[in-house]
């Protein structure tokens, strides 16, 4: 029986695993226990974010690394084959495909996805970004793309055309040209799966507004959290179309305060990988939009600790008040990585989810 996809499930705010699937997962450390995304440890994860009935698992679509002493997210698994094995693993929990619009073709694409989504029994979803990365592209012999996001459009209608339609397409357009086109099997989700995109600047967050279900961006500082939700349900509204807003953070959560802090300070100060952090913070601040501009100056810890994301660090309770905060600004759900997800997703499962449950955030 297919149901509706999680992310459409009753849960005021919901919650995902972001990063399972790379070296590293958003921490770009030296301590002994950071992940190393192996696949037994993907299988561990995902099924202990399953059980406890998190939405989603997020994975970041990575071809090169980032250096340092760790190679950092060199090592990281394919998306659409990741999602389809963890399918199979999985009861309830969704599962994301990221995908690099200039890299993936559509028709590709649309088969690739429609495969997960009968494998999961309605549970695909995919992440739609265009990549900042030019080493990345370079491997592919491929340029960045100006006006990403206008090739980001061609590549979603041609996708939803090519599901809705029983003849062949033909299509002209300023990037992909098909000629007698066709997909089946369609997703089993209509008109296709669960979309979202990353996006930080304007043009991604108008792709967003007019052909995404939902939008992933970050917040620097808790107190400016409401205005990126404001400004994304504004060009919504100038679409007639209604946007979730989601965010991502990077969670250390421990009996005490001053365990947690200590710890933070551990892997993301004192045992950063350095040079794999300056590399990632210049190559994100030259090439993508996805922070606001002064977090490159101020919080090179939350770069080492989880990739500029903001950061929940604290006791169980601490951190379920931080994330009843976001929700009050209007995002309904937040991705969360940590240095060692089977370690420690557990713990913050049996502890933070039972304090949202009883201040009536989740069921």
């Amino acid at each position: 029986m297919i149901k509706a996809h999680p992310l459409h499930g009753p849960n005021r705010l919901k919650l995902g695993v972001f990063s399972t699937n790379a070296d590293g997962g958003l921490a770009i450390t030296d301590v002994p226990e950071r992940w190393t995304a192996s696949w037994q440890d993907n299988l561990t994860a995902a099924r202990i974010a399953d059980r406890a009935g998190l939405e989603f698992m997020l994975p970041i679509a990575r071809w090169r690394g980032f250096g340092g002493r760790n190679k950092v997210r060199e090592w990281s698994f394919e998306t659409f084959t990741w999602a389809a094995a963890l399918s199979m693993a999985t009861d309830q929990i969704g599962l994301f495909m990221t995908v690099h619009v200039p890299l993936v073709h559509p028709l590709y694409a649309a088969k690739a996805l429609a495969t997960v989504d009968h494998i999961s029994r309605g549970r695909a979803g995919l992440n739609i970004v265009c990549g900042w990365n030019p080493k990345e592209f370079g491997m592919f012999g491929t340029p960045l793309v100006e006006k990403g996001y206008d090739q980001a459009a061609e590549w979603i209608e041609i996708l939803e055309r090519l599901y809705a339609s029983d003849e062949p397409l033909d299509y002209e357009g300023t990037y992909y040209r098909l000629k007698e086109a066709v997909s089946r099997p369609a997703g089993l989700q209509l008109p296709r799966p669960v979309t979202m995109n990353a996006a930080f600047g304007g043009p991604g967050r108008d792709f967003a507004a007019a052909k995404c279900d939902y939008l992933f961006t970050t917040f620097s500082e808790m107190s400016d959290a409401g205005k990126h939700v404001a400004d994304i349900s504004e060009r919504a509204d100038k679409q007639g179309r209604d946007v979730g807003v989601y965010t991502v953070a990077h969670v250390v959560c421990r009996p005490t305060m001053e365990e947690a802090q200590a710890y933070y300070t551990r892997y993301a100060v004192d045992m950063a990988d350095h040079d794999a952090v300056d590399a990632h913070m210049a190559g994100k601040k030259e090439f993508s939009q996805s922070h606001d501009p002064h977090a490159y100056d101020r919080y090179r810890q939350r770069f080492a600790g989880g990739a500029g994301t903001y950061p929940l660090i604290g006791t169980p309770e601490t951190i379920a008040a931080d994330m009843i905060a976001i929700a009050g600004h209007g995002y309904q759900g937040i991705a969360l990585s940590f240095v060692n997800y089977t370690q420690e997703l557990a713990y913050f499962c049996e502890r933070v989810l039972p304090l949202l449950r009883q201040a009536g955030y989740r069921t």
